[in-house]
């Protein structure tokens, strides 16, 4: 089956209910998924893209025919200026942020990254260039859930670093704690991350607990409409000895 995402986005996944649709950014992506059938579905926005990317995400929820103001929460994977950077453009959202410790408060502006280790540094200088949301951000704790989506902790890449997974609907957004390259999935590299000891752990751990799923969202690269549970279990025993 091709991994490849349709006319308007779209990821086909024969078979699975909750449609959904990937907006290739300038940097990196993002994702709307439908939780469920028809039009009265819950509809998720999965990460923002860089400032510029607003104009990609609406074409893509326009060419898709849903709306941006009917979209019931933004699930966010982390904060980044390649995963929030949109946020502030999007002037027809009107829901939450959902986003993990230490990320929801560098969102809102309550607190911001620290000086060390480098990763850091780049988010805090790079959150000089971010305008600020107006969206409410709601805090979620590991195994919280937002409709059929779980949230799993998976610090590493950075500190608050979220999986979204729905065993309804068979599909994992892992944000950048994977890469996908060639149909398979790759960890997150020193170089972006503020701890790849704990992205390995995060990547084994999030094998043992996650519930069966068939499409992958990333980051980074293409994603993959089948096969998911068994490429990021594939990932961690290469893994197993590090």
């Amino acid at each position: 089956m091709s991994n490849e995402p349709s006319e308007a986005g779209r990821v086909e996944r024969p078979g699975r209910s909750g449609e959904l649709w990937r907006v290739d950014g300038s940097a990196s992506n993002a994702f709307l998924v439908r939780d469920g059938d028809g039009d009265d579905a819950p509809l998720y926005l999965v990460d923002a893209g860089v400032p510029g990317d607003a104009g990609a995400i609406r074409a893509t929820a326009s060419n898709a025919g849903v709306d941006l103001g009917a979209v019931d929460g933004v699930l966010l994977t982390h904060y980044d200026y390649d995963h929030v950077g949109a946020l502030a453009d999007l002037r027809a959202l009107d829901c939450p942020v959902y986003a993990h410790e230490p990320d929801a408060s560098f969102l809102d502006g309550s607190d911001r990254p620290g000086l060390w280790p480098h990763k850091a540094l780049l988010q805090r200088v790079t959150g000089l260039f971010l305008d600020r949301s107006d969206l409410p951000v709601e805090r979620v704790a590991d195994g919280d859930t937002v409709g059929s989506f779980t949230a799993y902790h998976t610090p590493g890449h950075g500190p608050g670093h979220l999986a979204w997974i729905s065993a309804d609907r068979g599909v994992a957004f892992l944000g950048d704690l994977v890469r996908a390259a060639d149909g398979a999935l790759e960890a997150s590299p020193w170089a972006l991350s503020y701890d790849t000891a704990a992205v390995r752990d995060s990547v084994r751990d999030l094998d043992e607990r996650a519930p069966e799923f068939e499409a992958v969202g990333v980051g980074h690269g293409d994603p993959l409409a089948a096969g998911g549970s068994e490429a990021l279990g594939t990932l961690a025993a290469s893994l197993a000895d590090e």
